[in-house]
């Protein structure tokens, strides 16, 4: 079962059921080239708005809500990567994409990695970007310490302190009305939605296999990123074969929101350069 609408510009808002959940989902771009892209954990589909709006004219772009997520059903008990990876999968068949590429933002890079390694021949071209493979025990450490804080309920600090870790000061304090609406949404989400996506986040680590990864890949994070940082953007570099590596000066963790036009014009640039 499935409902849509669309506008005058192509765009289609829709929803689909699969597997018993309905995704939350949104079709827009005029151009022939397919375009998924994944967003984070806590987050949702416009996530992705700016991004999209200079990709529009080249792409025809498929962006979601992730189960527990936005407007997508809050699904409760424990999540695994491969229930993300179907979901994905199961939309990208629904809007008639066979092969396309794809782009996956923090916990969205994790899946995309995933749906890499299991499912090459759906993939052009891969973009990962803020993403975390091969943590080093004191990563380790402190992510299961964040994510044990967010089991045990004490959601207040975790975002309080999220907030520094996304943004830079200078752009927080320019964009007061921005960071009241990334505060609202964030309040919006589900705690144990959330903190079931974040054990995901928490637990999940391809560094053992990411060099098993084929197709052609851009790797691309904030130059002040703890949590996907340098040094793991610049491993995954080193790991998959003739991959591209972009570090970001003066970003944070949220590159799509801080610097969208940036990374609008790498992802143009490395997907198309096939042509």
């Amino acid at each position: 079962m499935l409902t849509q609408t669309s506008d005058p510009s192509g765009m289609i808002q829709g929803t689909l059921a699969t597997g018993g959940i309905e995704l939350n989902y949104r079709l827009q771009g005029r151009g022939p080239r397919p375009l998924v892209c994944i967003h984070g954990v806590g987050s949702y589909l416009e996530a992705w708005d700016a991004v999209a709006s200079h990709l529009v004219e080249d792409f025809r772009i498929l962006t979601f809500d992730l189960r527990g997520h936005g407007r997508s059903s809050r699904v409760y008990g424990r999540y695994e990567i491969d229930d993300f990876v179907g979901d994905t999968l199961a939309l990208a068949a629904h809007v008639g994409f066979d092969t396309f590429d794809l782009a996956g933002f923090s916990l969205g890079g994790l899946i995309a990695q995933r749906l890499a390694l299991q499912h090459p021949h759906r993939l052009r071209r891969l973009a990962l970007l803020a993403t975390v493979s091969g943590r080093t025990r004191e990563e380790r450490t402190r992510v299961l310490e964040r994510l044990a804080a967010l089991q045990e309920g004490e959601r207040g600090s975790h975002h309080d302190a999220s907030l520094s870790r996304w943004l830079s000061e200078d752009f927080q304090a320019r964009n007061p009305e921005l960071i009241a609406c990334l505060r609202q949404r964030d309040a919006e989400n589900d705690p144990q939605c959330y903190a079931a996506a974040y054990r995901v986040l928490a637990e999940t680590d391809y560094g053992g296999f990411i060099d098993q990864i084929q197709v052609p890949t851009l790797i691309a994070t904030g130059e002040q990123d703890q949590g996907s940082n340098p040094r793991m953007a610049t491993f995954m570099h080193e790991c998959i074969p003739g991959s591209r590596l972009e570090i970001l000066p003066g970003l944070r963790h949220s590159i799509l929101i801080e610097a969208p036009q940036q990374v609008a014009g790498l992802l143009h640039e490395f997907f198309m350069d096939d042509q």
